[in-house]
């Protein structure tokens, strides 16, 4: 869902992506948001992101997990702190992106066993296991104190690794499709090029 979708792109101004940590179940992971970043800026360098570890301690502790704002009209209550206020300005701040989600391991099944003897290692058996991504992008309007966009990525796979002698993993790319399918929306949304 998008609500006020930038018509030329978002010029000099800056975007922060943060990664949402105040659940107590799970935390959305700090490559995963650096994922996103490297992906929008790989296919429009005009895009200025902020570092999410650079802006975090810019302004400590206003966005450690605590204190950061959970709805668009808290950040009032942050613009009314002086040194937020200049460190904000500073940044030129237009965009501020919560991600929210993780990937988490869904099942496994199978069995491996390795040993070691006087002739050598070896492993045999096999494993599967299935990892499930789910991941929420809010966009705000940093200058208009609101909620601008909604975008999700959500995606599964099997992953598989057979063992004769040397295990060999295949490994599904979850966590990296849910990247790009959450950066190319993000792209439609903040890129003058799409």
């Amino acid at each position: 869902m998008v609500f006020n979708e930038p018509v030329e792109g978002i010029g000099d101004a800056t975007v922060v992506i943060l990664g949402r940590r105040h659940a107590s179940d799970y935390e959305t992971e700090f490559d995963f948001i650096e994922c996103i970043a490297d992906h929008v800026v790989a296919r429009d360098s005009t895009i200025e992101i902020i570092d999410e570890i650079e802006f975090i301690n810019t302004l400590y502790p206003w966005f450690e997990p605590r204190t950061a704002p959970l709805r668009p009209a808290d950040i009032d209550r942050l613009v009314q702190q002086k040194p937020v206020a200049e460190q904000l300005a500073n940044l030129k701040l237009e965009y501020m992106i919560w991600v929210d989600g993780s990937t988490v391991q869904t099942n496994s099944a199978g069995s491996m066993t390795c040993g070691v003897g006087p002739g050598g290692a070896g492993c045999f058996g096999f494993g599967t296991w299935g990892n499930a991504s789910d991941y929420e992008a809010t966009i705000w309007d940093f200058t208009d104190k609101a909620e601008v966009g909604r975008l999700n990525a959500s995606t599964s796979g099997q992953s598989y690794m057979p063992a004769v002698v040397v295990p060999i993993p295949i490994i599904a790319p979850v966590q990296g499709t849910a990247c790009d399918g959450l950066g190319d929306q993000l792209l439609q949304f903040l890129s003058s090029e799409h």
